[in-house]
This record gives structure tokens, C-alpha cells and sequence, in this order.
């Protein structure tokens, strides 16, 4: 029994150890420069946040916060970069609803499952999106851009910023629904969609306030409706769908672009992260450019935006299967 004590008791010293050097790294973070992974390209709604964002919350955590942009397969790409990221804080994930809800039930083999590879931070704002139509369309509202799509089979294109994202989901439901013969054109980002859609390669999208709407303030895109339950600050001249009388629940839902980071990151970096951020985006300044990108500031808590996500997922997940597309 004495022979084996030393070692023992050893072992306990070192297992103490770790656990303390752990703790201590944990409390040194961060050491070096914190990553942002957005998932598509420079230019739109998910990439103006997250450089926002980056820009006040590297004061706070005295390192710079980097942002980098891995576009492609609709978010997967850039989503699958962090959930198999080192689970230490160092690379986080700004992300838009699809890539974690409708992605679920797009793909029956995503190689990432959001609900077990990563965790919330926060939400930093709720984006709202805009139907918007290049000048050319003879359609100043939502019913007579119907009656005008209708009239045209095959003639009109409808872009997104990716297979399955919303404008996609929307394109689908409006064919279904009634009776429409459309094309669909997935880019893998907002801002090439944008350009496309001022140069009349695309008809029609449905993109975020923040990308169209200095487009639609000079005159380069027209405005037909207005996605969620109300008006936009930055566009209170348009009416929602709801108003015109579309009220199916793809026109009406709105959602968070959220900060995530690998699910096994430990909960005191998580919560630090999460005060951090929720301060910035409580920072005036913030406020008003988030609120300039035709956005609404939320900046809650990792437990708070963790709520949110568990009750949006089944919302999003049957109007995905409701549109019955499908992409593998």
C-alpha cells in the first residue's frame, strides 16, 4: 500500500494541475487574435455585422478580432469550418438562420449538425428582408408582380445568396402556390445577387434591407413588399406582404444573424463572449449602424439566444419542408 500511495498522490497533483492550467488559460483568454467565419461572401447583410461587431468587441477583449470570409454550398462550408474548429474561442461563427435551421431539412447528410457542434453566443441582430424587383419589371406591388410573372412563364429569374436560403424557399412556394413558371439563380453571397439584380441578369429577389436598401433609395431596384409582421425603419414607404393580403407564414417570419462558436468551447469563455458582445451591440454608435443597415439590435445572452434558437428551429424546419425542396 505504500509503494502505490506515491504514485497516486502524484497523479492527484498532476490532475490538479491540469485542471488549474486549464482554469488559467481560461482566464488568460483571449491570448492571441479571435476569428469571425462568415459564410458567404464580403459585400452583404451577415458580413457588414460582423465587422461591426468586430471592429468594438476587439477594444474589449484587447486582441484583435479578425474577420474572414469562407462562402459556399449555401453556409455549409463556412458552418462546417467552425463546428470542427478547436473548441477554445478563437474561431467563432456569424451566421444567418439557414445554415443552422433550414439546412436540417434541405440536406438529409449536412456533415455538420448545429444542434450538437455548436453553441450560441448571441444574437446580434434581427434582419429584416425586402422583395425587390429590377426597374424593368412592370410590377408595383406584390399582386401585379404576380399577374406579371404569370403572364411571362420561364421568363422571370428569382436569385438568392444560396440553395435553400429564403428567396429560394420563396421562389418555390410562389410557383407552387400560384401557379407560377420561374428560374432560379443561387449566388453565394448578396452582394453578387445585388449586382446582378441592378443589371437586369435577375428580375427579382428577396434580400436584406442592408444590401438593397441604398439600391432602392436611388432608384436602381423597386421595392414590391416587405418580409415580418411590420414595417422597416429604413423603408417605412413599402408595405409588408401581410398588408397587400400575402399572409402565409414564408412572408411573415424573421430571425436572428447570430454569434456561435464550437460546442464544447467552455461555458466561462462562452459567457465572457456573450456580456461582450451583448455590450457592444448596447453601445449607441452600434445601435445606430445596425439600425442604418435596416436591422434591429438584440445582443442577448448565450442562454437567452440559445432559447430563441430551440424555439424558431421547428418553426423553420416545417416551412422548409412545406416548399418541398430538397438538395441532395
Amino acid at each position: 500500500m505504500k509503494t502505490s500511495a506515491r504514485p497516486l498522490a502524484l497523479l492527484g497533483l498532476a490532475a490538479l494541475g491540469l485542471a488549474a492550467g486549464g482554469a488559467a488559460a481560461q482566464n488568460a483568454y483571449p491570448a492571441k487574435p479571435v476569428r469571425i467565419i462568415v459564410q458567404y461572401q464580403a459585400g452583404g447583410s451577415a458580413d457588414a455585422l460582423a465587422r461591426l461587431v468586430a471592429e468594438s468587441l476587439s477594444k474589449r477583449l484587447g486582441q484583435p478580432v479578425l474577420v474572414e470570409n469562407r462562402s459556399g454550398a449555401g453556409g455549409i462550408i463556412g458552418t462546417d469550418y467552425v463546428a470542427k474548429s478547436p473548441p477554445d474561442g478563437y474561431t467563432l461563427l456569424l451566421t444567418v438562420p439557414g445554415p443552422i435551421t433550414a439546412n436540417l431539412a434541405l440536406y438529409r447528410k449536412l456533415p455538420y449538425d448545429p444542434r450538437t457542434e455548436l453553441r450560441m453566443v448571441s444574437d446580434i441582430a434581427r434582419t429584416r428582408t425586402v422583395m425587390a424587383v429590377h426597374p424593368s419589371v412592370p410590377a408595383k406591388n406584390f399582386k401585379e408582380l404576380i399577374a406579371a410573372v404569370k403572364a411571362a412563364p420561364g421568363k422571370y429569374a428569382m436569385g438568392s445568396w444560396g440553395p435553400g436560403t429564403q428567396p429560394h424557399q420563396a421562389q418555390v412556394f410562389m410557383d407552387k402556390a400560384y401557379g407560377l413558371q420561374t428560374v432560379h439563380v443561387a449566388y453565394k453571397g448578396e452582394a453578387p445577387m445585388s449586382v446582378d439584380l441592378m443589371g437586369g441578369v435577375i428580375q427579382m429577389t428577396i434580400g436584406s434591407v442592408t444590401t438593397l436598401q441604398p439600391q432602392i433609395t436611388a432608384g436602381k431596384l423597386r421595392a414590391i413588399a416587405m418580409a415580418g409582421p411590420n414595417r422597416s425603419r429604413m423603408l417605412p414607404d413599402v408595405p409588408t406582404f401581410a398588408e397587400q393580403g400575402f399572409k402565409d407564414d414564408i412572408y411573415m417570419v424573421t430571425a436572428p444573424t447570430s454569434l456561435m462558436a464550437p460546442a464544447k468551447t467552455p461555458d466561462a469563455i462562452v459567457e465572457r463572449l456573450g456580456r461582450d458582445v451583448a455590450a457592444v451591440v448596447r453601445e449607441p454608435e452600434v445601435q445606430r449602424r445596425i439600425e442604418e443597415m435596416g436591422a434591429e439590435p438584440i445582443g442577448n445572452t448565450p442562454a437567452e439566444a440559445t432559447a430563441a434558437y430551440q424555439a424558431f428551429l421547428p418553426i423553420s424546419l416545417k416551412l422548409t419542408q412545406a416548399t418541398g425542396v430538397t438538395l441532395d
